[in-house]
């Protein structure tokens, strides 16, 4: 983000210590720091954190609803729009069902539960009646209903990003059946973006504190020695997600022309921002204008990267299989092969209805494991402790598959410059895409 003035500018890179990138890394590591030295103190700095976040999430909806909007009404054919949508929702589903599958193969091959023998009985019930009571909350609003806001303008005053996704597309649509006499709205829409996307840069600076109060509270507060005795099934979920990113991901990113490693590298300090706050909410607006800049159809960019941060979530998906199979080894529970199919496929729904729920990772677990009652609820107090510690890198994983599937729909709707997106890649500056669209 920091990246824009000087690239509209001329200027010369910024050194390495003003990058957004060092400076988050720095604040990362402080606020461990501070948190295995000094966890009482490091607990308070929670509301840094906190703030961070809710400051990413006043600007999201109107980046999501401008970008959409804008994209749609530029658009020649409106039938493109129901093309690029079916093309991203058949990515999200193949992609969220195997993310699942590979959580599921690797419990059975790995086995982080084996051995513990616990009885759900001794376990405290009352450490999860919170998470279950949302996962109820969570199933019967369902997602039909969710999706569809109260008034035209309250999916601006909430933090669902599926409503802004539902109004933005509808809007864009009108806009663009409105001919002639939409257009003096389309520019002064497509104006409003470039002091939007200042407004997002100017928030980002805060990222450092942001990710130093989160990190500072997490470790305050569970401390590295929580890990210890789970150590096993959170290595085996970082193993898992890695090798789901570098391998699978990265055979689709070769497949279609790019190196995954690479559009991690273009996307470190967005990175480093979901890892410090463990949302990767905080990097959505900076997502969506560095794949625009990186050569991806701004359209396309508009659809992709609201919807998959509710149906994309490869992260998430690997979590609620790895985590269901380890609660069943631990307490002995016995599942059948039917058991585990009922239970990917209720997984599948329950992913996908989590869409603007906080701490969505552990509710839709719960939700998952209520429906397939072979699988004590109880056994999440288990995971409790270092779930937090998870939440990292199913955030971290859910961003990457959303940025590979941006760069692959637009690939399959011919609306990727392969130019620009190498320049990315390889580190050339780019210029500001919201002012570069405004002079067009």
């Amino acid at each position: 983000m920091q990246a824009i003035p000087q690239a509209a500018s001329g200027h010369a890179p910024l050194p390495f210590y003003r990058q957004l990138y060092f400076q988050v890394v720095v604040a990362i590591v402080v606020g461990a720091l501070l948190g295995h030295f000094e966890p009482e103190l490091a607990a308070k700095f929670k509301p840094l954190g906190d703030a961070f976040i809710k400051l990413v999430k006043m600007i999201i909806a109107p980046v999501i609803f401008l970008t959409i909007v804008t994209g749609i009404a530029g658009m020649t054919h409106l039938r493109t729009v129901g093309r690029v949508f079916i093309k991203a929702m058949a990515y999200f589903l193949f992609f969220s069902t195997l993310a699942l599958v590979v959580g599921m193969v690797v419990a059975h091959v790995v086995q982080p539960g084996a051995g513990m023998h616990i009885n759900p009985a001794d376990l405290d019930q009352e450490a999860v009646k919170s998470y279950v009571a949302k996962s109820h909350e969570l199933t019967l609003t369902g997602f039909a209903m969710d999706i569809i806001p109260k008034t035209l303008l309250s999916p601006f005053v909430g933090d669902n990003i599926l409503q802004v996704l539902f109004v933005a597309v509808l809007f864009g649509i009108s806009l663009a059946l409105s001919g002639d006499v939409g257009k003096p709205v389309l520019r002064f829409l497509e104006s409003l973006t470039v002091p939007v996307f200042r407004l997002v840069g100017i928030l980002m600076k805060a990222a450092p504190l942001g990710a130093f109060g989160a990190i500072a509270f997490t470790i305050g507060k569970f401390g590295l020695g929580s890990l210890v005795n789970l150590a096993w099934l959170v290595g085996s979920f970082y193993i898992t997600s890695i090798l789901f990113v570098v391998v699978i991901l990265g055979l689709v990113a070769r497949l279609c022309g790019f190196s995954v490693i690479k559009l991690i590298r273009y996307l470190k300090a967005e990175l480093l921002l979901v890892l410090g706050t463990s949302s990767s909410e905080s990097a959505l607006p900076s997502l969506m204008e560095k794949m625009e800049k990186a050569g991806c159809g701004k359209s396309v960019v508009g659809l992709v990267v609201p919807t998959g941060y509710s149906f994309n979530l490869d992260g998430t998906n690997i979590y609620m299989t790895l985590a269901a199979l380890f609660i069943a080894q631990a307490t002995d529970t016995h599942l059948t092969l039917g058991h585990q199919i009922a239970l990917l496929l209720v997984a599948m729904l329950s992913s996908k209805g989590a869409a603007g729920v906080t701490g969505a990772g552990f509710i839709t677990l719960a939700a998952t494991l209520a429906v397939v009652p072979e699988v004590p609820v109880a056994g999440m107090a288990l995971i409790l402790g270092v779930d937090r510690f998870m939440s990292e890198c199913r955030s971290l994983t859910n961003f990457i598959g959303n940025a590979v599937a941006t760069v692959v729909v637009s690939r399959w709707e011919n609306a990727l410059d392969y130019d620009k997106l190498n320049a990315a890649l390889d580190g050339a500056e780019l210029p500001d895409t919201a002012e570069a669209a405004v002079a067009a």
